[in-house]
């Protein structure tokens, strides 16, 4: 490569979707990734792409449903330049109603909603039928909403990484040379770095574990019970996650919380009961002090970006970050959103 116009520092969903949109708009992209591509917790199995209450309305929530409403043509666009797979689906979710005042609340839920999601997707209440993929409803309905997608987060990666590519980028696991400007999207490392940069913590890590299990139910909608997500990927595999650890040992290791975790979604849904557990999966999701991702310039670093804490949302996110990203590395323009500057 004759000259590099971006290097982008780390091959999580926020690197790898950054150097995917500066490379699609012309820019000659270096990524370097130390380690493996997904080491992080990119590297997933869950991949649930679902939208924050439709009340209480910010800007980080504004943010979301832009990220989502483009998500599918975005996705496209990756799968095309790839010839890979995403996993990519606008399949829905349901959640079950506990009682009346649910059903009260998910009601004026659904009236804001008509406004706020601009009539593009749906909050709405449908009537439990019993069928095998519905989790029981004590009240009788369940709500049903039309934004929530799924992805394949490992399927996703590779497919981003040979988009890249395939438009002319680099893509370097190990170690690599620095040049143009650089946007650091190295996760929980990240965050810890700019913590003792600037002498003071601006985010933590928060551990999560999940399962993969064998189940073919790819066209059915994800779930959502009683903080359960269960996750229909294409690959004919059933995800289920998560738990959330502020302390551990070991970033890596799974333990008895995900026998537990398994035992709910049975509950929840009996028809997993005879599904095979293929995986076990721990990593350490990154996440800022003020819960929403951290964008913009490094302070104190002329030339260096950030882009880090995505926590439970990165992947959501990633299409509306990469392009914010873009604009502001490539073409200095500032659409970032106030809150998600450092």
């Amino acid at each position: 490569m004759a000259r590099v116009d971006l290097t982008v520092r780390g091959g999580g969903i926020f690197g790898l979707s950054i150097a995917w949109a500066a490379a699609r708009r012309g820019a000659k992209v270096r990524l370097i990734e130390t380690q493996r591509i997904g080491a992080g917790s990119s590297g997933g199995v869950v991949g649930a792409l679902s939208p924050h209450v439709p009340e209480n309305w910010n800007a980080k929530k504004a943010f979301q449903l832009q990220s989502l409403l483009m998500a599918q043509g975005w996705w496209q666009a990756v799968e095309s330049a790839a010839a890979l797979p995403t996993g990519y689906a606008r399949s829905g979710r349901l959640q079950p109603l506990a009682d009346a005042a649910a059903v009260d609340l998910a009601q004026k839920r659904a009236t804001t909603a008509r406004d706020l999601w601009q009539g593009q997707a749906e909050w709405r209440l449908i009537p439990a039928t019993g069928a095998a993929w519905e989790p029981a409803s004590p009240s009788g309905w369940l709500v049903h909403d039309t934004l929530s997608a799924r992805l394949h987060p490992r399927m996703a990666a590779a497919a981003l990484v040979a988009a890249i590519r395939a438009k002319g980028g680099e893509v370097i696991i190990g170690d690599g040379a620095d040049e143009g400007p650089v946007v650091w999207a190295t996760g929980l490392a990240g965050l810890q770095a700019l913590s003792h940069d600037l002498g003071r913590t601006v985010g933590d890590g928060v551990k999560g574990q999940a399962l993969l299990l064998r189940h073919a139910a790819e066209t059915l909608p994800q779930l959502f019970v009683a903080g359960l997500h269960i996750i229909p990927h294409a690959d004919g595999t059933v995800a289920i996650g998560s738990t959330s650890e502020h302390q551990w040992s070991d970033p890596a290791s799974t333990d008895d919380q995900l026998t537990a975790l398994h035992s709910a979604a049975i509950a929840a849904l009996p028809v997993l009961a005879g599904a095979e557990v293929i995986e076990r999966w721990a990593g350490v999701r990154p996440r800022a002090k003020s819960r929403a991702p951290l964008l913009g310039h490094w302070p104190g670093r002329p030339g260096h970006y950030l882009a880090n804490g995505g926590f439970k949302i990165g992947f959501g996110m990633a299409p509306k970050v990469a392009e914010v990203m873009a604009d502001l590395v490539l073409e200095d323009k500032d659409t970032i959103p106030e809150g998600f500057h450092l």
